[in-house]
């Protein structure tokens, strides 16, 4: 999500530690300044800094001696394992007698029998079935209430009293750690920063059971925001609670009419450009699998509140406590209605079915839009609409953005991404590889494990390549991406002339196959190979290879395909091809010469490495499917006439 604005900073966002953040009444300044970064990607393992390792390990130091009362707070009990055959299942989210058995040895009291159930609380549940076991287990992450466990059973009095911690195992929190939905984490900085102003003299109309505030003479700073992707969402959501004017404008449709014009193309192949897989409420994720899944830690705060945030708008609440939460998009789109009709509530005017053309640039800053009907392709009605501020939350699709941006002398500075192809097998085999054979318990979903998935990578250097390339790097990462587990392949064009697929799944992955992208990184350097040059030469490379799919499956969005082991062998399969999910048809093609030879050969040997971590990944039940493309990312900024910048980042999913 990027931000273009003027020299009127109208909000910022809050902090998760209170800090005071709400710039009421908003005022001119005399320069830009940036937004607050609320948090970062963290480093973990080997890739901590030494530092980093240092503090870690005071850290740990500290938890081990710092227990000034062990009857006060709580105790987490982590990595409590219990087999499959004594826990209830994967649906499960309560304290089972199994788990009571793990909590007992944890603890050490003798009969897990007269453990209350009531004292514990389940934080997270996740499967392992990883081949190292003896057996597949669930692992538990439990918080132990001591005040209630000692009021329920107070023979476990002694048994506290001998507790000690264990880093990663039993760990003493003093106070419960209770972090809200970010709706409630902004009302309550409102009405925190509302009494230290009512003190101050500084408001007018103040209300401490609302804590909601007003100023004589201040306005509603306008807000654009552009998408209304997760990015573009949020951003609307704390932008409307924090007290802005907030336009939130949409080039596609809302879900209802999305979901017909998706019904539309895979029946009759009539594509909507600017209604589809890709452009809507919801954007591109709407119509995937419904992943949560997150690099910086599942319980930061910030992450924890987006989880419950989601929660609040209708989402299952185990997805506070599965390992691998997800959604499903059949669960999406009514969590969608619900956070639009609360957005609509908030005051937010949202513009479907409403492309942003240009920006409106006056004296160097951004003070409005152009947009136009989205069906319009030839942009004859253009109509202005002026706002303090500019948020681009746009996506992977939006290629007519970057290229406005660009005519603006926006410096964008394209990074490296990846492309390749989508890998299908039955859903059925992929189990047997993971489970062996606990493979019988999952039943389409609705078992007591959870459909077996898989993530994989391959760090590929110039001697594993059969062909060297001068035009490319010498070393590259193969890796697969968003892995849907009782899914399907789907299609992701907005242009009829190119072929991009995806893939996406239901809540119960009940589908009989599994499929996931197998992607290369690319460089600047292997796009100047293909005579592609500056900032938009990543778009470029993606779209000769989209355009050269479409001519392999001969059209009507007919997805070219090759078994996995004809790919390697470099043939053209002769013997009939295996079933695909894809429901617009497949056509039997030369995958093998798709793509630059570096690229292909960097997939054939990542491919071989992957069989070797799961015996059958290379069979010839599975099928590639062309051509995928994931996470491109522009950075870059603009200087305006005080030569302040502004940082921009586009995020393409």
């Amino acid at each position: 999500m990027s931000v273009l604005r003027p020299n009127l900073l109208p909000l910022s966002l809050p902090y998760p530690n209170g800090t005071s953040i709400l710039p009421y009444p908003t005022r001119r300044l005399p320069h830009l300044q940036t937004l607050p970064k609320i948090c970062a990607t963290k480093r973990t393992g080997k890739q901590r800094y030494p530092s980093e390792k240092k503090k870690l390990k005071l850290k740990h130091k500290e938890a081990l001696t710092d227990v000034k009362n062990k009857f006060d707070g709580i105790w987490r009990l982590s990595k409590l394992a219990v087999s499959v055959q004594n826990d209830p299942g994967k649906d499960f989210l309560g304290v089972s007698e199994g788990l009571l058995q793990e909590i007992a040895k944890a603890i050490k009291f003798p009969v897990a029998s007269m453990l209350p159930p009531e004292a514990f609380s389940v934080i997270r549940k996740s499967f392992d079935a990883r081949k190292m076991l003896k057996e597949a287990k669930f692992v538990y992450t439990v918080d132990m209430n001591v005040s209630e466990l000692i009021n329920l059973e107070p023979r476990t009095i002694d048994f506290i009293s001998d507790l000690e911690p264990r880093v990663g195992l039993i760990e003493h929190m003093p106070l419960e750690r209770v972090s809200g939905d970010i709706i409630s984490i902004i009302q309550g900085c409102k009405k925190v920063e509302g009494e230290r102003l009512l003190k101050e003299g500084g408001v007018s109309d103040y209300s401490c059971n609302a804590g909601t505030y007003k100023y004589t003479g201040s306005r509603k700073p306008k807000i654009a925001v552009v998408g209304s992707g997760p990015s573009g969402l949020f951003a609307s959501l704390v932008l409307a609670e924090l007290g802005a004017d907030v336009t939130l404008i949409e080039r596609g449709q809302p879900v209802e009419q999305r979901g017909r014009d998706i019904g539309a193309l895979m029946v009759r192949r009539v594509l909507e450009l600017e209604s589809n897989f890709c452009f809507g409420e919801g954007g591109a994720g709407t119509w995937s699998d419904g992943k949560l899944v997150t690099r910086i830690g599942r319980n930061s705060d910030s992450v924890l509140a987006v989880m419950k945030t989601l929660v609040h708008f209708g989402a299952p609440g185990n997805i506070l406590i599965d390992g691998k939460p997800h959604l499903g998009t059949d669960r999406l789109v009514p969590l969608l209605r619900n956070l639009r009709q609360n957005l609509q509530e908030q005051g937010v005017s949202i513009k479907f079915g409403t492309r942003v053309d240009d920006l409106i640039i006056e004296d160097g800053h951004v003070v409005g839009v152009k947009v136009s009907d989205s069906r319009d392709q030839q942009k004859l009605d253009c109509h202005k609409l002026g706002f303090d501020a500019v948020i681009l939350a746009v996506g992977h699709s939006a290629r007519d953005i970057y290229h406005m941006l660009l005519s603006h002398d926006i410096d964008l500075i394209p990074k490296d991404f990846a492309v390749g192809l989508r890998i299908e097998h039955p859903q059925e085999l992929i189990n047997s590889v993971q489970y062996s054979s606990l493979s019988t318990e999952v039943h389409r979903g609705r078992g007591k494990i959870p459909v077996a998935d898989y993530k994989v990578a391959s760090y590929v250097s110039r001697e594993d390549g059969k062909t060297p390339s001068s035009s490319g790097p010498t070393s590259r990462s193969c890796y697969s991406f968003c892995m849907c587990p009782g899914g399907q392949v789907v299609l992701t064009s907005t242009d009829p002339s190119e072929l991009c697929i995806n893939g996406m799944s239901f809540s119960r992955r009940a589908s009989k196959w599994a499929n996931a992208a197998l992607v290369v990184t690319v460089s600047t350097q292997d796009f100047n190979s293909l005579d592609f040059h500056g900032p938009l030469a990543g778009i470029d490379f993606q779209r000769e290879f989209e355009r050269r799919a479409a001519v392999m499956g001969g059209g009507d969005f007919v997805v070219p395909v090759q078994t996995v082991t004809d790919f390697l062998d470099g043939k053209f399969p002769v013997t009939s091809l295996p079933p695909s999910s894809y429901r617009l048809g497949v056509k039997a093609a030369k995958l093998h010469e798709l793509f630059p030879m570096h690229i292909t050969d960097a997939l054939r040997h990542s491919v071989s490495v992957f069989d070797k971590e799961l015996p059958g990944f290379i069979s010839n039940e599975a099928l590639l499917h062309g051509v995928e493309v994931a996470l491109f990312i522009f950075s870059g900024h603009v200087a305006t006439q005080d030569l302040q910048y502004i940082q921009c980042a586009f995020f393409f999913n």
